[in-house]
C-alpha cells in the first residue's frame, strides 16, 4: 500500500537535496518518478527543483487551481509511475493535500513530500498544516541555528538584517532573506 509522507523543517536543513536524491534512487533502479514545483517558486526559473548544493532536476509545475490527482494521473497513463515528488509542498491547499492523499489510495503511488512547516511569524502553511494532519509518516529534516541547536523557525529580514513581522506570508527568497534558528533565537529576533 502506497502511502503520503511529509518530510519538513526550517530552511537549509536539505529538503530539496533529499528530494533530488530519492528520485535518483528510484530512477536508478529503471523506475519513474514525477517531481512537482509550485509555480510560484521561480527562484531558479520555473520547472525546476534545484538545491543549494548545486543538483537539479525539471520539474512539473502546479498552480493552487491545479488538481494535482488529474494531473498525476494522467502522466501515470502515459508512463507508470512509481513515486511522486512535491517540493516547497509547504504552498499546497488543503484540496491539494487530499488530492495528494487519493493518489496514495487510489492510484498506489507513493508521495513524498518535502517543505516547510511554519512560516517567518511562526503560522503554519496552509498546505504544510493539512500534511501534518493527513499524512502517514511524518519526517523531520534537522537544521542547524546559529548557536548550534536545532532550528525549527524560520526568521524573514529586512535589508538591513532587522526581523520581519508582518507582511504576506510568501515571499520567494533563500539565505539572503530567511534564517533559520531555534525556537529561543527565533523568539529574541521577532519580538525584539
Amino acid at each position: 500500500m502506497a502511502k503520503l509522507f511529509f518530510y519538513y523543517s526550517s530552511m537549509n536543513a536539505g529538503k530539496s537535496t533529499a528530494l533530488l536524491q530519492s528520485s535518483y534512487n528510484y530512477r536508478e533502479r529503471g523506475m519513474n518518478t514525477l517531481v512537482m514545483a509550485p509555480q510560484l517558486d521561480n527562484r531558479y526559473g520555473s520547472g525546476k527543483v534545484k538545491s543549494r548544493i548545486g543538483i537539479e532536476t525539471s520539474a512539473t509545475v502546479f498552480s493552487k487551481d491545479d488538481d494535482l490527482f488529474e494531473v498525476i494521473a494522467a502522466q501515470n497513463g502515459k508512463e507508470t509511475l512509481h513515486c511522486v515528488l512535491v517540493d516547497e509542498a509547504q504552498f499546497l491547499t488543503r484540496e491539494q493535500v487530499f488530492q495528494l492523499g487519493d493518489v496514495t489510495d487510489r492510484l498506489n503511488i507513493p508521495v513524498l513530500a518535502y517543505g516547510l512547516r511554519t512560516d517567518f511569524q511562526g503560522e503554519p502553511f496552509e498546505g504544510s498544516k493539512y500534511l501534518l494532519a493527513w499524512s502517514d509518516n511524518l519526517n523531520e529534516i534537522k537544521a542547524i541555528c546559529h548557536c548550534g541547536s536545532k532550528a525549527t523557525m524560520v526568521i524573514r529580514l529586512d535589508s538591513e538584517g532587522k526581523a520581519v513581522t508582518e507582511g504576506s506570508q510568501v515571499e520567494i527568497g533563500g539565505n539572503d532573506r530567511y534564517v533559520s534558528m531555534c525556537r529561543k533565537h527565533f523568539r529574541e529576533e521577532f519580538f525584539a
